[in-house]
């Protein structure tokens, strides 16, 4: 392998660890309805986004269950988790994993939040949050506050993993005081 291939390979893999990720399509704006979607989590079961009418949603697409980045965004959710129910939102994860990829994620990292499979990547577009590499779609680091009334409220676009659920909470304490 040649020098440039070597550090080809090194940039693309540091991507899909979900260090820098980029979208590829709109995310949706703020004041925007946020798109509906009905996919199913690390249990098997069927959730959609009206089953949190009147509760703060944070929605966070990330690339892939078991990478490095992934791993230390959802353990500082998971750290936080009293501190979002306190603000009475939850926490949605999304990646074109599949719910057994999820279930498997959660049982090891001790995650007790919903994961959402999606793994025609159709949810990850609606909001902006695709990603291809080597003809696999993934979805990028994004981040979504959604409102009590299902509007979307902030958006995180090209997130880093460390600080951003302490960057999350802030937001979420500025818009429920506005």
């Amino acid at each position: 392998m040649t020098k440039y291939a070597f550090i080809f390979a090194f940039v693309v893999a540091a991507m899909l660890a979900c260090n820098s990720v980029s979208a590829t399509n709109e995310m949706p704006a703020v004041g925007a309805a946020a798109p509906t979607f009905t996919l199913v989590n690390q249990e098997g079961k069927q959730v959609t986004l009206d089953d949190y009418k009147g509760k703060w949603v944070v929605l966070y697409f990330y690339p892939k269950d078991f990478t490095s980045g992934c791993t230390l965004e959802a353990h500082n959710f998971q750290r936080d988790l009293a501190k979002y129910d306190a603000a009475n939102a939850v926490i949605l994860g999304v990646s074109v994993d599949t719910a057994e990829s999820h279930k498997d994620f959660c049982a090891k990292e001790g995650l007790n939040f919903k994961l959402l499979s999606d793994p025609n990547g159709k949810v990850s577009e609606q909001y902006g949050s695709t990603m291809e590499y080597n003809g696999a779609k993934y979805s990028a680091r994004n981040t979504f506050i959604i409102d009590p009334n299902g509007k979307i409220a902030k958006v995180f676009g090209g997130v880093k993993p460390a600080g951003h659920s302490e960057e999350v909470l802030a937001a979420l304490a500025t818009l429920q005081k506005g």
